[in-house]
């Protein structure tokens, strides 16, 4: 199966040679004669070569994942020229700086670059690219070193970057998993980043992406969303994300978005949201978090519907006296409403913001009297007599039931 994969990946062009690299054969003189659209079949060991450039349109295949390993000391392959493939290598200990962004694969200004079914181990980068478009990465591992935040780079960084696919990678032990930077209109989709130092995911000034399917588990700071505009997340799970400043998903400046179908599950904060307009909140589901929402006062025109809340500490949480936001037909479990035309749409109205948790967004050191009588005693005198909550923060219509399953609305979604 192996061999037919790479076959598959070999050009068909009658004019394309194979050039194979064993018995003593370096991979760098392997770059040097081979032809544009020639492909380098690399046999099983370990090459130490440096830095390897690639300037024109090759692949590099690997047979049963030769390790080019860069000593600690190098950067290991740049790659400039457009139409590359990369598959089945491994690479290990790539050089470190504190001014250069080192990487285990760099590209630089190309376009077509497929990297696919690669192996990274202590890598300071791991993939890199810059001004680059069109390109896929691909079924890749990345195992970074636990090191400090200045020591480590991130595991796929994209920077000023168009068209880009980044499917069914295995990321962790970075400093962010993933990293957008000025990069619209790509696809973030099945990837499984954990165990990262700071961010599963961060991504700041990319507009109109879309980020499905992934799992972003156990990260130091949580997933970051800044300053961006037409984002898509769709079916992800945001899970054990947990510390004085975690939080599942951080929304900052974003506008014009959906939020859909995800999965926020023990977190310290689910979302945290921040100067966020037109924002569309559906069908996600909140289990075991800290807070679900903190929704702060600058955010306005968001729309919050048919999200389910469980076991959460906090539903609801927020730092000003009005809501410019709508929330309607939302499950809450601490809903104790009727029910008794049997529309499946509580009589009474639910508020998710308690007086406990307001006194604990002004005053953080009052969560020790977290579960004491003085508590259940504000909560309750605040529900029949509202003073402090923000009056129209408010579900009007809550739901008696909330279905897990993607619902109709979800699978129509473009």
């Amino acid at each position: 199966m192996r061999a037919l994969l790479l076959f598959c990946l070999l050009p068909l062009s009658a004019w394309a040679a194979v050039i194979r690299v064993e018995n003593g054969k370096t991979i760098r003189q392997a770059i040097e004669m081979a032809q544009p659209g020639d492909s380098i079949l690399i046999a099983k060991g370990i090459y130490r070569e440096g830095n390897l450039t690639i300037k024109k349109p090759l692949t590099l295949a690997g047979i049963d994942y030769p390790v080019l390993d860069g000593e600690n000391k190098y950067e290991i392959l740049t790659v400039t020229g457009p139409d590359v493939t990369i598959t089945g290598l491994k690479f290990i200990n790539t050089g470190t700086a504190n001014i250069e962004d080192i990487a285990a694969i760099k590209a630089l200004d190309v376009m077509h670059l497929r990297v696919i079914r690669n192996k990274f181990e202590n890598a300071f980068f791991g993939i890199y690219f810059a001004n680059s478009n069109n390109s896929w990465v691909q079924e890749n591992t990345l195992i970074g070193e636990s090191k400090s935040d200045n020591q480590a780079g991130n595991g796929i960084h994209m920077w000023k970057c168009d068209h880009m696919t980044i499917e069914k990678n295995e990321i962790r032990g970075h400093r962010d998993g993933i990293y957008f930077e000025f990069v619209t209109k790509s696809r973030v989709a099945d990837n499984f980043s954990h165990e990262n130092q700071r961010y599963g995911l961060h991504f700041m000034f990319s507009h109109d992406d879309e980020y499905e399917s992934n799992i972003f588990r156990n990260n130091g700071a949580g997933i970051a969303v800044m300053y961006s505009n037409g984002v898509k997340m769709k079916g992800n799970r945001f899970e054990e994300n947990s510390g004085n400043s975690s939080y599942g998903l951080l929304l900052k400046e974003i506008a014009d978005s959906r939020i859909i179908d995800n999965i926020f599950r023990n977190n310290s904060i689910g979302i945290y949201m921040e100067g966020c307009s037109r924002g569309e909140f559906i069908h996600n589901t909140f289990t075991g978090n800290g807070w679900a929402l903190r929704v702060q006062a600058s955010c306005d025109a968001n729309t919050f519907t048919r999200n389910g809340f469980f076991s959460n500490s906090f539903d609801v949480a927020t730092n000003g006296s009005i809501s410019l936001n709508d929330i309607h037909h939302n499950y809450w479990d601490k809903y104790e409403g009727y029910d008794l035309n049997k529309d499946g749409v509580g009589d009474i109205p639910f508020r998710p913001v308690s007086l406990y948790g307001m006194v604990v967004e002004k005053m953080p050191i009052s969560i020790v009297l977290w579960r004491s009588i003085l508590v259940l005693l504000l909560d309750r005198t605040e529900k029949i007599l509202p003073a402090v909550t923000p009056e129209n923060l408010v579900d009007k219509t809550p739901l008696m039931k909330f279905d897990k399953t993607k619902s109709d609305l979800i699978t129509k979604t473009p």
